[in-house]
């Protein structure tokens, strides 16, 4: 049979907006997974303790890993990774947590390190140990680069004395017990040669067999973390000896007789080369927070159409997303759900541009900016469709608590969201144009045009980081710390507004590309949705630079309505856009209409017929 063009039926609108979510090749990067977790072994267990989940973790952990054409393929690949992060965060956050570890910050960073392929891999990647990464010191968090664990290069055995020196340079919350199998490490130490400090470096480090720590190694477990259990521990090391080849790159690291060097600038240099895996973790912490997101906000969507209440005089009853009251904030969230996946892929595919160095600085920045924001709008999202949900999203079997508290390790994780806006503060704060916010608003334009809108946000953004300039200059007798602290709190607006902007302009780019019709137009509301509250947050800040009338800042209020309206009634399209397999969605009694039948009791009077006996 031939078949032509006209007998392919073109892209659904919801085929077009998960296009515009996940990317125009998301059955290749995205497939693998959305059939991983609709399988037997990821299904949702009931009940069971926390060292029977962790154990479950580690089982599946050995299943992906058995399904994977390569680890080392996969811990090479940063989109793989994220997607990774996506579609097993809802499932499963002990999970995603422990993979991600042993695939990007062990597996990637000996990857990156040992290019030459000299370092046998076997063990890693058939599970044989798994992998974990020890940077972080009890005191010190981010201040990393400060850590006080040594490695001193013995040249009589030509290898290297790791040491942990007192109570605060214990590393801290590693998943280092000997749960789920014999475990090595990559640990952050300061390399120590003939009373010199070269700076911080990783080294390869067995840390325990199946039952216990190695000599020389110390691992006692943290008290229970709120939220999904993962062995979280406290590791030390007493006077522990590791090969020469222990450290990453050794072979590029000292001459014959063992003599290091360091060059001016070569341990911040250094330092910065050994944790070069936290940028795709912040991109995969992105990417887990926005799938968190969308999995429960599609799950109150869901819900909110099943869950009827009574009409009111005598009238039939109707969803509870019938009511504004209801619907409203979940439309909110739905365009703050497209943002973040929209945010995440635009930082993702700069810092990937950005590969041969040039714009590499902006680019970290953006990833920075947009971990801190999607994971903090992240937990905004998934506590609002909780609540949506009542009391029966408190019960874990419908999905929604681990959710939660897991967002908020992904909070917390490859850099605390504020270090990071901090950070972005300080780098913009004297840029000539700070995060390319462009010229300021015209002093008219049309609320109705998203390019207006566009030149508002930039606005928006440029006033913060005007007043917080005011304040650092007008803070000319303060010391620096003084200086920073008078505008530091303008300074962190101006970089949520950044964030904002970036957001608004990944829609924008979205929109563009989608043909004239449904989806395109669905697009469009989301995207004025999102502007247009965020816009009415700052209206008067705008209002008092000129860039707004009176009579506009009275309209955004009623835009924002009529938006609502319009998202809410297209919400269960745009929540089935998120492509959640129908698997996983089955696992959480509240997403289907028969949610009530999770609590049927078979003895119960309804069941037996005792009501009626009587």
């Amino acid at each position: 049979m031939t078949v032509t063009l006209t007998d392919i039926a073109p892209p659904s609108t919801t085929d077009l907006l998960t296009g515009v979510l996940l990317g125009p090749e998301f059955r290749r990067e995205h497939g693998f997974w959305q059939r991983l977790i609709s399988t037997e072994p990821f299904r949702r267990p009931a009940g069971g303790t926390p060292e029977e989940r962790l154990a479950l973790a580690y089982e599946r952990l050995r299943v992906l890993n058995r399904a994977l054409d390569s680890g080392a393929r996969l811990a090479a690949d940063p989109r793989a990774l994220a997607a990774l992060h996506a579609w097993l965060g809802p499932v499963d956050p002990a999970l995603t947590t422990v993979a991600g570890i042993h695939y990007n910050l062990f597996l990637g960073s000996l990857l990156d390190h040992d290019s030459v392929g000299s370092r046998d891999l076997s063990d890693y990647l058939t599970m044989r140990r798994i992998g974990t990464f020890l940077c972080t010191e009890v005191a010190h968090g981010n201040n990393a680069a400060a850590m006080e664990t040594t490695a001193t290069y013995d040249r009589e055995r030509d290898g290297f004395v790791l040491h942990t020196p007192n109570a605060g340079a214990q590393k801290f919350m590693p998943n280092t017990s000997p749960a789920g199998g014999a475990k090595s490490g990559l640990v952050a130490a300061r390399l120590v040669a003939d009373g010199a400090d070269h700076g911080v470096r990783l080294f390869l480090v067995p840390l325990t067999d199946d039952a216990e720590a190695l000599p020389g190694v110390r691992v006692r477990l943290l008290p229970a973390r709120m939220g999904s259990p993962v062995d979280h521990c406290l590791t030390s090391f007493d006077h522990l000896f590791v090969a020469r080849d222990a450290l990453l790159g050794s072979g590029e690291e000292g001459d014959a007789e063992g003599m290091f060097r360091t060059e001016p600038g070569d341990r911040r240099r250094r330092f910065l080369t050994s944790i070069g895996r936290v940028t795709p973790g912040r991109i995969a912490m992105s990417a887990c927070a926005a799938g968190s997101a969308r999995a429960t906000l599609a799950v109150a969507v869901r819900y909110g159409g099943h869950r009827l209440i009574s009409g009111s005089r005598g009238a039939p009853p109707v969803p509870v997303n019938a009511h504004r009251t209801h619907h409203g904030p979940l439309a909110s969230a739905m365009a703050t759900v497209f943002a973040m996946t929209l945010l995440y892929r635009r930082a993702q595919e700069r810092w990937e541009a950005c590969a041969d160095g040039e714009g590499r600085a902006e680019a970290g920045t953006l990833v920075d900016v947009a971990k801190a924001w999607i994971t903090w709008r992240a937990r905004d999202v998934i506590v609002e469709s909780r609540e949506r949900c009542g009391a029966q999203a408190l019960l874990e079997n419908n999905g929604m608590t681990e959710l939660v508290t897991g967002v908020e390790g992904a909070i917390t994780a490859e850099g605390d969201n504020i270090a990071l806006y901090t950070k972005a503060a300080a780098d913009m704060l004297f840029a000539a144009d700070p995060g390319g916010a462009g010229t300021p608003a015209p002093y008219t334009g049309d609320l109705a045009d998203p390019r207006f809108l566009g030149t508002l946000l930039a606005s928006v953004q440029e006033i913060w980081f005007a007043r917080a300039r005011e304040r650092v200059l007008s803070a000319t007798d303060a010391d620096a710390l003084g200086r920073w602290n008078a505008a530091s709190g303008p300074a962190l607006r101006g970089v949520e507004a950044y964030a904002y902007r970036q957001a608004a302009a990944a829609y924008a780019e979205a929109r563009v590309a989608l043909p004239e019709g449904a989806a395109k137009d669905r697009l469009g509301e989301l995207e004025r949705l999102f502007a247009v509250e965020w816009l009415a947050r700052n209206s008067g800040d705008l209002l008092a630079a000129g860039r707004l009338s009176g009579d506009q800042v009275e309209a955004l209020a009623g835009d924002a309505e009529d938006l609502i309206a319009a998202v809410a009634a297209h919400a269960p399209q745009l929540a089935d856009s998120f492509a959640l397999p129908e698997a996983l969605l089955a696992d959480w009694p509240i997403a289907g209409p028969g949610y009530a039948d999770a609590y049927d009791d078979p003895e119960g009077p309804w069941n037996t017929g005792a009501a009626e006996a009587r």
